[in-house]
């Protein structure tokens, strides 16, 4: 069977073949899942690679699944009817890992109009990147993912009620060689694996906690990215499972181990892609005038943009110090105390890495509010703050904090202007309202924390 890439010219010859007798088309979800339908191959082949349709609570729920009353977009109320789930073909690959199957992404249109819907995902960084083209550049993006992998079934799992659970390794394995052999089984076919869908792998290696592992793929355009990412997650998942194993994308998992983050690498280059706006062989550090208002922007919107890249309560719990997970909106040259990162100074490969995004974080969003960000900096030709030498946990410093919570992120997205003028009053508000229900199921639940704490001592 054919890997990587498909057209539907050849997905049509696979499937008269018998190669392939499965398409999954899916969507990307507010929470970054894939969520879709598994399509008989022939039927897709027939037409179904037009359009094919799903409920609208599934762009109004938790991540539970359960539809979240107040939404201005479905409801009861509304009879929770239909949108459009629309394949964008470009995307259609091979999965090696499920047997004669292929996947497509889609977008998600208006049932009547078929225009895009604001509050999808995709459509949210489509608009910005749209900006973007008007200017005459794109954006390149890479998101570096780390994830815990456990000697445990995601059945297992479950049934100790996530306690006591095994990781693949018991000491800290950053780079570790021997570690990360005796864990090969599984990261040989997630790379193999992702490379035979078409996303091209760098690398894999150890990370700052037992078990820990970091898939990194090559930089690309930023749509192209986000959708690789996804499909990362949930190849990264499905490969596990197959094997027996576990994968968590938390953010914080366990509280006395490294939290789970996913950096993203970013810089803006010319419509045809051979220039980078970033670099300036005269500029300091070889930082170009754009790619300083770019960094400045995103510094001024720091607190406002959070959300997009730290959605949960348990986001907010990996920012702690001494972890190599930041707590200060600052930047810095190569220091990874900082929650903004230069990296490739001087060379064409120059680019900033946002370092606050945990592996919990909907690449869609994060890219998006990223773009939104810095392209206010441009468009204000924002002045870039000095850079930050040294120790940016150390408390004595009065730097530009991280929210420290989703209550305090969830405000600080409400009152945004910048974002509030790049999504869409209605954008906004259907994520704070999403933000707030989060907070809400958590603030009336019983913790095991609590109950450790408590039962006895009270």
């Amino acid at each position: 069977m054919v890997q990587g890439m498909l057209t539907l010219a050849q997905l049509k010859k696979e499937v008269a073949a018998g190669t392939i007798d499965t398409v999954v088309a899916a969507f990307p979800d507010m929470q970054g899942r894939l969520i879709g339908k598994r399509f008989h191959a022939q039927f897709f082949v027939d037409g179904a690679y037009e359009e094919t349709h799903g409920c609208n609570y599934l762009l109004a729920d938790d991540i539970d699944m359960e539809p979240v009353p107040g939404y201005k977009v479905a409801s009861w109320q509304k009879g929770y009817g239909d949108f459009v789930i629309k394949p964008d073909l470009a995307t259609m690959r091979v999965t090696p890992w499920l047997d004669k199957t292929a996947l497509v992404i889609c977008d998600v249109l208006d049932h009547h109009d078929h225009s895009p819907l604001p509050h999808a995902p995709r459509n949210i960084l489509k608009k910005q990147l749209e900006r973007l083209s008007k200017m005459k550049m794109k954006a390149y993006m890479a998101s570096e993912l780390e994830f815990f992998l456990f000697d445990e079934s995601y059945q297992s799992a479950h049934d100790k009620a996530y306690a006591n659970l095994k990781t693949a390794g018991y000491y800290i394995e950053d780079y570790h060689v021997l570690q990360t052999t005796k864990e090969e089984g599984v990261m040989r076919a997630i790379r193999n694996g992702l490379a035979g869908a078409g996303i091209p792998v760098e690398n894999s290696k150890g990370e700052w906690g037992p078990g820990q592992e970091e898939i990194n793929v090559k930089y690309a355009e930023a749509l192209d990215m986000a959708d690789r990412h996804v499909i990362m997650k949930n190849g990264c998942k499905e490969i596990a499972w197959g094997l027996g194993k576990a994968i968590s994308f938390m953010a914080k998992w366990n509280y006395g181990l490294a939290g789970n983050s996913s950096h993203i690498h970013q810089s803006l280059w010319t419509a045809d892609g051979k220039s980078s706006m970033f670099h300036d062989a005269k500029g300091d550090h070889g930082m170009s005038a754009m790619m300083k208002h770019y960094l400045a922007g995103q510094l001024a919107h720091a607190g406002e943009i959070t959300y997009f890249l730290a959605p949960y309560i348990n986001s907010y719990k990996r920012f702690m110090a001494g972890t190599f997970a930041p707590t200060r909106a600052i930047w810095s040259f190569d220091n990874r105390t900082a929650g903004y990162r230069l990296c490739g100074a001087d060379t064409k490969a120059i680019r900033v890495e946002c370092r606050v995004g945990g592996a919990d974080l909907n690449p869609y969003l994060a890219f998006a509010a990223l773009l939104a960000a810095g392209l206010d900096g441009i468009e204000k030709k924002m002045a870039l703050e000095p850079a930050f030498a040294g120790d940016a946990y150390d408390t004595s410093k009065k730097l530009r904090e991280i929210p420290k919570t989703l209550r305090e992120a969830t405000e600080l997205l409400d009152k945004s202007k910048l974002l509030r003028g790049a999504f869409g009053d209605d954008v906004i508000d259907h994520y704070v309202h999403t933000a707030k229900w989060e907070q809400f199921e958590y603030d009336r639940r019983i913790t095991d924390w609590e109950l450790k704490r408590g039962f006895e001592q009270y």
